[in-house]
């Protein structure tokens, strides 16, 4: 490792000092291509419930879109203060997503190196991203677990995590005995394909694990081992912001709570990073709010934002 990322490393973990917190984050949501059923309201969308789990955590969100040269990102990314890659159906590889997704990552571990904090987050499909991003390949397989929720498989040394170490008693109660985690998901990773493969190994702590229908373990939750990067194949947003009336989400207030943790913690990571935007003008014309989200009035009663590639 160069000596800048060992100098930039030593900053990162020894000395974010409180009276140096960021309260003012803003964390940029990665746009994804719509289906083939939704593109006619836009090429490119967000959901909503992704802003409103930011929200919740005490950050403000922005869309951060596809299809842009690098100097769009290196901006942005010097801009604000975390990027969340969320669940969807794209292509791990060749997508649009996935190709910001690259870059974005690159730009990431950059700024990590010369001391900048900034943490990346990946939700579900994003989870499954962030491995492919670290190990140069898709590595998933089949495992399947839709519209379920379950508890977590804590692993060994997941105390000592930053994601886990700090766990209130009835957030760990709730996570490790009660169905809390939405899953949504044909594939995943397998504990086994990360110890395996050498990129994945050194860079992550798998933290828990689950089952999938056929009996299948999978990892459910990782954080990157010298950097801010965190991966969880659940949905913690879905809990408080999707009611959609065709799945079995559980609503209850464990979840909500456990839900809130993980926003909490989100952004309690934003915090740690001092990007800013150069003017309140450039701040303000990014936000999420500039754009209307579209409200699906049938029982799914979804808020997605869409965007077009010609237009955003």
């Amino acid at each position: 490792m160069k000596l800048l990322s060992i100098i930039g490393l030593l900053v990162l973990i020894f000395q974010v000092d409180l009276a140096d917190l960021n309260y003012r984050p803003i964390i940029g949501v990665l746009a994804q291509e719509s289906s083939q059923s939704s593109v006619k309201y836009g090429d490119t969308f967000i959901p909503a419930d992704y802003f409103q789990y930011i929200e919740m955590g005490g950050a403000r969100g922005v869309p951060v879109f596809v299809d842009r040269e690098i100097e769009y990102y290196e901006h942005l990314m010097n801009s604000i203060n975390g990027v969340l890659f969320p669940g969807g159906g794209v292509s791990l590889t060749t997508s649009k997503m996935a190709r910001a997704a690259r870059i974005i990552y690159k730009l990431a571990i950059q700024a990590n190196n010369a001391g900048r904090y900034f943490p990346l987050w990946g939700t579900c499909m994003g989870f499954q991203l962030l491995t492919v991003l670290t190990a140069g390949q898709n590595l998933m397989t089949n495992a399947s677990v839709w519209d379920k929720a379950l508890p977590l498989n804590f692993v060994n040394g997941y105390k000592s995590s930053r994601l886990y170490g700090s766990l209130p008693a009835d957030v760990y109660n709730y996570l490790s005995t009660l169905n809390v985690t939405e899953n949504f998901h044909n594939y995943g990773i397998t504990p086994e394909t990360m110890s395996l493969n050498k990129n994945l190994k050194n860079f992550y702590n798998v933290l828990s694990t689950n089952v999938d229908i056929y009996g299948k373990i999978f990892v459910s939750s990782f954080e990157g081992k010298q950097y801010p990067f965190y991966g969880v194949q659940f949905h913690p947003e879905k809990v408080s912001f999707l009611w959609n009336m065709h799945y079995h989400i559980n609503h209850g207030p464990e979840a909500v709570r456990v839900g809130e943790y993980f926003a909490n913690f989100l952004v309690g990571e934003a915090r740690k990073s001092t990007n800013h935007f150069t003017n309140q003008t450039e701040e303000i014309a990014s936000m999420i709010a500039n754009y209307k989200p579209r409200f699906f009035k049938d029982a799914t009663f979804e808020l997605e934002y869409f965007f077009n590639l010609t237009q955003s």
